[in-house]
């Protein structure tokens, strides 16, 4: 089981970028895949999950209204949306799998320590 996070790069403050996260070994389907950042000298915090059954979720009030969580129509690809971004989005934004559906419904520490397996991550800097 491989977790693949794509799309970051260097873009200005405003700008978008969209995420790719493309699972190999298993089915998008049946899991609740999530998207996390990890900011210099900050924790990891959970950015948004989607599982099939449950939906979407968002847990960084920051986001809300510009990054959007979605899987395309096979089910092969999560994608992050990230519209009008900030100095502050910058980080290393990864993505994981948690073989319970349900996992989405957590938050925090729950949330990372309930992801069965990770991807490497990708840098996302957002400057001027």
């Amino acid at each position: 089981v491989q977790l693949q996070a794509s799309g970051g790069g260097l873009v200005q403050p405003g700008g978008s970028l969209r995420l790719s996260c493309v699972p190999s070994g298993f089915r998008v389907y049946y899991y609740a895949i999530g998207w996390f950042r990890e900011a210099p000298g900050k924790e990891r915090e959970g950015v948004s999950c989607i599982s099939s059954a449950y939906g979407q979720f968002n847990y960084v009030d920051s986001v809300k209204g510009r990054f959007t969580i979605s899987s395309d129509k096979s089910q092969r690809t999560v994608y992050l949306q990230m519209n009008n971004l900030k100095p502050e989005d910058t980080a290393v934004y990864y993505c994981a799998a948690s073989s319970w559906d349900r996992m989405c419904m957590y938050r925090d520490d729950v949330l990372d320590k309930g992801m069965n397996y990770w991807g490497k991550g990708t840098q996302v800097t957002v400057s001027s």
